[in-house]
């Protein structure tokens, strides 16, 4: 009895060791399916002998990584993930490299579309425009200046108006013309015993000669007025077209990649550059041309009196010596 007790307790304990044997062994036979990258953690290890590399070739599921740590047995695992790395950096590299490009004004210019290039020639001619203005003015309000002052100098001491004329000579300018229109207009009113109706109509001969010559120095100043005002707008005008063409050309080409966005930009905004860069000059020219234009007109107005005084000295001196002649 007692015999068969133990033999029943025996076949119980063992029962319920090889229960909690069986448990751990299913569970690892539960997971170990759950982490697949085991197999390729063995590949460098199996790769390191040589003979053993040729019995898996049948197999499918060989990972890409394998195929350069096959070819160098000895490489380590760690080569054989730094390598593909180091290559897949170096791809873009070499892809980009190709689609860089020099930036330079007179590569955009050439890159640039048809109406955009208008834009920038058409500028680049009203800068040139400008300067020009700026030359010939300077040197013609120059040149006026040194003849009037000159001419004024000459005539400081006249007492008449032929005296005056006998002073400046056969030279042309401002103060031979006022010298020149008041003797024609005392010589017209020759008999006439009214000197105030003289002097109107000299001075409005001297008006008339003055409003004369103000068009004729202001002349090109609508220019650069028109230069200064339009040119902004003008290259705005051109970024725009180029900005669209550059938008075009990013839909069709489908990619928002800035080597390929920014060329096209800065060719529009190249547009902009050169219209500032023409605008600004002209303004500033413009703004100088006025000042020294007022100077120059100040100097007619002084030579316009100069010539009304002497013309005024002659009429009272004529009608002082027909008054003395009476007198006698």
């Amino acid at each position: 009895m007692k015999i068969t007790s133990f033999q029943a307790s025996l076949a119980a304990a063992v029962l319920l060791t090889a229960t909690w044997l069986a448990v751990p062994v299913s569970a690892q036979a539960q997971t170990q399916p759950a982490r697949p990258v085991a197999a390729p953690a063995a590949a460098p290890t199996v790769a390191a002998q040589p003979s053993a590399v040729t019995a898996p070739a049948p197999s499918t599921a060989a990972p890409a990584a394998a195929a350069p740590v096959a070819a160098t047995p000895g490489a380590s695992s760690t080569d054989a993930v730094v390598a593909p790395a180091s290559e897949a950096g170096a791809a873009p590299k070499a892809g980009i490299a190709p689609a860089m490009k020099e930036l330079s004004p007179w590569v955009m210019f050439m890159s640039a579309d048809i109406i955009v290039k208008a834009v920038m020639i058409g500028l680049a001619f009203a800068s040139l425009m400008t300067w020009t203005v700026l030359i010939a003015k300077s040197i013609e309000l120059s040149v006026a200046s040194a003849k009037l002052r000159s001419a004024l100098k000459k005539t400081a001491e006249a007492r008449s108006l032929a005296e005056a004329q006998m002073a400046l000579g056969t030279k042309q300018g401002m103060l031979p013309s006022f010298v020149a229109a008041a003797l024609r207009e005392a010589r017209m009113s020759a008999g006439i015993s009214s000197d105030t109706g003289i002097k109107e109509r000299a001075a409005s001969s001297f008006a008339e000669i003055m409003r004369a010559e103000a068009r004729r120095i202001r002349i090109g100043m609508g220019i650069l007025a028109t230069i200064g005002s339009t040119s902004p707008f003008v290259g705005l005008f051109g970024t725009v077209w180029g900005i669209m063409n550059s938008f075009i050309g990013i839909s069709k080409s489908q990619t928002t990649n800035l080597a390929v966005v920014a060329p096209g930009i800065a060719e529009a905004l190249l547009a902009t550059a050169i219209g500032l860069v023409a605008a600004i000059p002209a303004v500033i020219i413009y703004n100088h041309f006025s000042r020294v234009t007022k100077s120059y007109l100040e100097l007619v107005s002084r030579a316009s009196g100069a010539a009304a005084r002497l013309l005024s000295r002659d009429l009272d001196r004529s009608h002082g010596s027909s008054h003395s002649r009476a007198a006698e």
